[in-house]
């Protein structure tokens, strides 16, 4: 399997080596140059089988070569032991063909950890057979950085910096951030948005001398291998409901495009998905776009949905590459223009756009009304972003399609918004109940790249 770069001007590479690069030189994002087909019977016989054993049968067309099936077997069993649920994603209705996929099981009470703990495994077996050392540099808006740095404490192949938005995350967020203790892991709280920070560790792969220097590698979404480790979830839930012979729809709170383009790319290899809906808050250029308005962007607008908190989705440049037919060319004058505000959407690429992917805006009074509905007719507690995304789902679902709606985050991680709007103070995990008492160990640093990279070479 190889993997191409969505502006068409980088090499090719194996799945290891994009793993290992995340952004490509030309600036763009890799994706399979071919996306592996699974039979309707190949699906059939997903079912009653355990989350491993589904994400080993889903994941190994697209890094056989890059790995032998037992250091990729052993990976996965690895990554997914410190669940806090057998079921690993389990799911629970809310109503009639209205399902919630919970993906907050992992260390971290985050949906990053599906990736993040795979990739920490796959990282430390690829790094250990080439005799290597990286660093790892990635933004986060709340959940990523908790989970990457979750997931490579205290490993020797790795370095890991993260840069989040100062005073733009849940205290929780935070503290899973800033209390890891492991020499090899650090928070830098940027003076910025989290548009910020993603640009700066675009800026920081784009300096080659700075990128080769310190070997530069990347774990956000800009990473295939985390889109990859979340095309599973979306074939065990389909699967549970019924998939192949049955149509599923599936609503996602996203901001990144990153968890949504998983559900494409399970699409594409023959999951029988109906529609694949995005719900944004009120930051809402994925939204807007999806109506035809153009990709343009705005302010960005602090909310209780802070992961979501996002102007420019570096994913959606993928949607776009499939959108204008595999042209990187078009793709990178597009990403030109972004520079300069935004861009149009051609009208082929819309129609595109259209008949894959359905969206919808909520409020913050929405969110914080469907909190509080959701808990007292289905005794569910949502999270901020979950919520967006059940009320969108609501919004958009078809009666006769069944609906999963991604449940992205533990209601624990964003305690004062579901008690403001529940009047329910949700407790965390006994695992984590000393989190608010540990010692915090974070940088302040301002909005420069010169500074940032000036601060990692000397940490290193």
């Amino acid at each position: 399997m190889k993997y191409i770069s969505t502006r068409g001007q980088a090499p090719e590479l194996t799945f290891e080596e994009a793993m290992l690069t995340g952004l490509a030189r030309d600036g763009g994002l890799y994706v399979p140059a071919e996306i592996p087909q699974m039979s309707q019977d190949d699906i059939a016989a997903l079912s009653g089988l355990s989350y491993e054993e589904t994400a080993f049968r889903v994941m190994w067309p697209f890094v056989s070569g890059s790995f032998t099936e037992e250091e990729f077997r052993g990976c996965i069993a690895r990554a997914y032991e410190g669940f806090g649920h057998a079921a690993r994603a389990p799911m629970v209705q809310l109503a009639p063909n209205h399902f919630l996929l919970e993906l907050f099981h992992g260390p971290t009470l985050a949906f990053k950890d599906f990736a993040m703990q795979l990739i920490g495994q796959l990282f430390q077996v690829a790094l250990k057979r080439r005799g290597e050392k990286v660093t790892i540099v990635g933004a986060t808006s709340g959940d990523t950085g908790s989970a990457a740095i979750e997931a490579f404490r205290g490993l020797d192949a790795v370095n890991v910096f993260i840069l989040f938005p100062h005073g733009r995350v849940s205290e929780v967020q935070r503290r899973q951030m800033t209390t890891p203790a492991d020499s090899n892991v650090h928070a830098l709280a940027l003076e910025g948005d989290f548009d910020d920070c993603q640009a700066r560790v675009k800026d920081m792969f784009n300096d080659f001398d700075f990128r080769d220097g310190v070997k530069l590698a990347g774990v956000n979404s800009i990473n295939f291998a985390r889109v990859l480790a979340q095309v599973v979830y979306y074939f065990t839930a389909a699967v549970s409901l019924g998939a192949p012979e049955r149509k599923v729809s599936f609503t996602v709170p996203t901001g990144n495009f990153g968890d949504i383009f998983a559900g494409f790319i399970a699409k594409q290899m023959g999951l029988p998905i109906d529609r694949l809906v995005v719900a944004t808050n009120q930051n809402d250029i994925l939204h807007r776009c999806l109506s035809g308005q153009g990709y343009y962007k705005g302010e960005t607008i602090p909310s209780i949905s802070p992961s979501m908190d996002i102007q420019v989705s570096s994913n959606f440049e993928r949607a776009l590459f499939y959108a204008y037919g595999q042209d990187g060319a078009a793709v990178a004058q597009l990403m030109d223009e972004l520079k300069n505000g935004g861009f149009d959407v051609s009208q082929g690429a819309m129609q595109a756009l259209s008949e894959l992917y359905d969206s919808g805006r909520c409020s913050e009074d929405e969110t914080l009304a469907t909190i509080k509905a959701q808990n007292e007719v289905a005794n569910e507690l949502l999270c901020p972003h979950s919520a967006v995304g059940v009320k969108v789902a609501e919004d958009k679902r078809n009666p006769s399609v069944p609906m999963i709606t991604l449940a992205t985050a533990h209601p624990a991680k964003f305690p004062a918004a579901v008690e403001d709007a529940s009047g329910v103070h949700p407790p965390l995990p006994p695992r984590m109940s000393d989190l608010y008492e540990r010692p915090e160990r974070v940088t302040r640093i301002g909005n420069d790249l010169a500074t940032i990279e000036d601060h990692i070479r000397k940490t290193i």
